[in-house]
């Protein structure tokens, strides 16, 4: 369940439209792939080309491999054994187990710029759908939840893997066209918002050198060649919080002798619709969502407790604050008229920090973007309500940040979905059947990140 309120956005969760939100303008331009075609680079941006057909081809196998064989958050083992790997045969100089899992390769190239590029590594647990020749069959265990799980790159990490592989390779390469300090970051645990801090606590800001910018991007179901970034907020925090409420169990023949959780937290769940569309303004945006209410387990028993698990996504921490207190009067207030036997009480879980683009810093990687794929192709985001803890790493050091988005969806499919009013119909980031188009995707994800990395790491006044 969502409630959404805020002049930015529908009411949608992380689903297609509610990622379609990231962008301002209309898509109704064509994509790479179409008529669209790479504008020639102009000043420094030829210094750093893009990978070549048989590199690219190399690149698919790679991403194919990982795709099959995905791993759960901090559970990343044999994906980071694969980037420590091919960071060393580039150069690197790699440190592994950083933060669990993450992985860590520093290349310098004289004096300049530092740029750190980061890559998360995880999957989800769930089942892929998407009838691919080399779609996931794996199975893991859930630490959430001590179960048994499908496993499946359903968030295209995959993608963001192999893209900073692609990178890295490119930069070993060509190290005659720029100057400075790479520092390639594949972090584990981006799902579950563990994966970034674990890295700070685990000393990644002692162990490489202080960046002056943290670059990252995301394949979302956009044509694939287009762009989205903004300056300021662009992915909201996330608040997660499992609220347990207690009745008192008894015969379901006799519930004048018990206090009913369940019904306890069905008017709180009503009740809670309320806190957006009630107590948020309306300039504001906030998001409240009961994901999951668990009680009882027979039709004739009236069970003693009943679990709320809850999401809430915001912009502001005033608004925050305000959503968080509204919550537990809510269920503190429902649980006394129900005549509960003792208080809820509430376990706070993963929190995702709001994702803000440093102005000056987004405009370079703006201009450079622009530079390599033209305006038609770099749009503005809008505001969306995914979260990441991609700022972890900048805040770290308290640097600046800059975070985009790259198109998966094949461009003619998703020209078609848009004539025939269907684009919300697309498989969407965390969907069964998401999974990026390789060509031109994997291509253009590569080039985007260099262009961005160029805007540091090039000399000013190099020429093509």
């Amino acid at each position: 369940m969502i409630v959404r309120k805020g002049r930015s956005t529908p009411a949608l969760p992380l689903s297609y439209a509610a990622l379609m939100a990231l962008l301002a303008t209309s898509l109704s331009e064509p994509a790479l792939g179409q008529s669209a075609q790479p504008q020639s680079p102009t000043g420094g941006q030829a210094a750093l080309p893009g990978p070549s057909d048989d590199f690219v081809a190399k690149l698919e196998r790679i991403y194919k491999d990982i795709h099959a064989n995905p791993e759960l958050s901090m559970q990343e083992r044999r994906t980071a054994s694969i980037a420590a790997n091919w960071l060393r045969e580039q150069g690197y100089e790699v440190t592994e187990g950083v933060g669990g899992t993450g992985v860590v390769g520093v290349l310098r190239n004289g004096e300049g710029a530092t740029v750190l590029l980061r890559a998360d590594m995880d999957a989800l647990p769930m089942k892929e759908n998407t009838g691919l020749s080399y779609a996931s069959t794996r199975t893991g265990i859930d630490p959430a939840s001590g179960r048994e799980t499908a496993i499946a790159h359903s968030c295209g990490h995959d993608m963001h893997v192999t893209w900073l592989m692609g990178v890295t390779q490119v930069l070993a390469a060509k190290r005659d066209r720029w100057r400075g300090t790479v520092i390639a970051v594949f972090q584990p645990g981006e799902e579950t918002g563990q994966g970034a801090q674990a890295m700070v606590d685990d000393g990644l800001t002692k162990r490489v050198p202080k960046p002056d910018v943290v670059l990252g991007q995301h394949v979302m179901p956009l044509p694939a060649g287009r762009v989205a970034i903004r300056s300021g907020p662009m992915l909201s925090r996330s608040d997660s919080m499992e609220i347990t409420m207690f009745g008192r169990g008894g015969h379901g023949s006799g519930p004048e002798t018990t206090v009913d959780p369940v019904v306890m937290a069905s008017a709180t769940v009503m009740r809670l619709q309320t806190v957006v569309s009630r107590e948020i303004s309306l300039t504001d945006d906030a998001v409240v969502t009961v994901g999951a209410l668990q009680a009882g387990s027979s039709a004739n028993i009236i069970p003693d407790q009943a679990l709320l698990r809850l999401n809430v996504r915001t912009y502001d921490d005033q608004v925050r604050d305000r959503v968080l207190s509204a919550i537990k009067r809510i269920v503190n207030g429902e649980a006394a008229t129900s005549g509960a036997p003792k208080p809820p009480t509430f376990t706070m879980g993963n929190a995702f920090p709001l994702t803000v683009n440093e102005e000056n810093a987004t405009q370079r990687v703006t201009r450079a973007l622009r530079e390599r794929w033209g305006d038609e192709q770099v749009k503005r985001a809008g505001l969306a309500s995914a979260s990441e803890d991609f700022t972890v790493l900048a805040r770290a050091w308290n640097v600046p940040s800059v975070y985009w988005l790259v198109g998966g969806v094949d461009p003619k499919t998703y020209a078609e979905a848009e004539r025939a009013g269907r684009v919300n119909e697309l498989p969407s980031n965390h969907s069964p059947e998401f999974a990026p188009v390789l060509d031109p995707t994997l291509r253009v994800g590569i080039e985007t990140m260099l262009a961005a990395a160029g805007a540091w790491l090039i000399p000013t006044g190099t020429k093509p």
